[in-house]
């Protein structure tokens, strides 16, 4: 009997794939069973990564490609149709922070750069958007997929420092909602879109803001989210691929407009 919880053979695009969390999520999707197409910029980075998935026995493929330009998503997904023949499930992992859309001693909030802002809502939010435009069409053809946004703890929680990145990342919960009715009402009942909003991981983009450039020893910050996490650690990427398994799988058919928290408890405590 299939296990409700299998991706086996599932075809999962995962933007952002080449990313800390995206490729922890695409080598342990593979793992279960899943192929996986790696959408990124680098053709380096995603060659690598799907040389890796396949010295463990998975199947994967690297597809360049940038999430902020449309024609390049639509010539992704030509190929990927080409390669497996479907597209079963997206995973939009496309999105990240930059520091000159952070607030801090170096910079103030009057004076972040307006290009920075932009920069990540576009990556964040028309990343999403687009990427669900492109592939969503393959799943309303077949009248059946699954769309999963990246969302945060910083759309949940509002955080200092963070203003550009946690307003996008409102945006993607609120779009995720949105979406979920929209493919339910207008396509099928069988299109489901959800969200997961990680805690605190270590990525490239947040390393800076929980950890000393030089020494690597937790900065003020760093050590009040352990305070405020019940688990008292940040999360490993493979940390995800429980819940994703889970939301992507037929276990899940009944849930379509949901965030759901990733993060060791630090929704749930109040800090007293």
């Amino acid at each position: 009997m299939k296990s409700l919880f299998s991706v086996k053979d599932k075809v999962i695009v995962i933007t952002g794939g080449t990313g800390v969390l995206g490729s922890a999520i695409a080598k342990g999707l593979a793992q279960l069973g899943a192929r996986i197409a790696v959408i990124g910029r680098s053709v380096e980075r995603s060659d690598k990564l799907v040389d890796e998935i396949r010295k463990t026995g998975g199947t994967a493929i690297g597809v360049q490609a940038d999430v902020l330009d449309k024609e390049l998503l639509f010539q992704a997904r030509n190929e990927i149709l080409t390669r497996y023949g479907t597209v079963d499930v997206l995973i939009n992992g496309a999105g990240g922070n930059l520091k000159g859309a952070t607030t801090g001693v170096d910079l103030s909030f009057f004076d972040l750069p307006e290009a920075d802002i932009n920069q990540v809502f576009q990556l964040n939010l028309m990343g999403t958007l687009l990427a669900s435009q492109v592939f969503g069409e393959v799943m309303i053809e077949k009248e059946q997929g699954v769309i999963l946004n990246v969302s945060s703890m910083a759309a949940i929680q509002p955080l200092t420092n963070v203003v550009g990145y946690g307003a996008a990342k409102a945006a993607i919960n609120n779009v995720t909602q949105w979406l979920a009715v929209h493919m339910n009402l207008h396509y099928s009942p069988d299109i489901r879109v959800n969200a997961i909003a990680p805690g605190f991981f270590l990525t490239k983009q947040n390393r800076f803001l929980l950890t000393d450039e030089e020494d690597g020893t937790l900065t003020e910050r760093g050590k009040t989210i352990l305070a405020h996490t019940p688990m008292k650690r940040f999360g490993e990427p493979s940390d995800l691929v429980g819940t994703i398994a889970w939301l992507i799988s037929d276990a899940s058919k009944f849930v379509t407009g949901i965030v759901v928290p990733v993060d060791g408890g630090f929704s749930a405590f109040s800090g007293v």
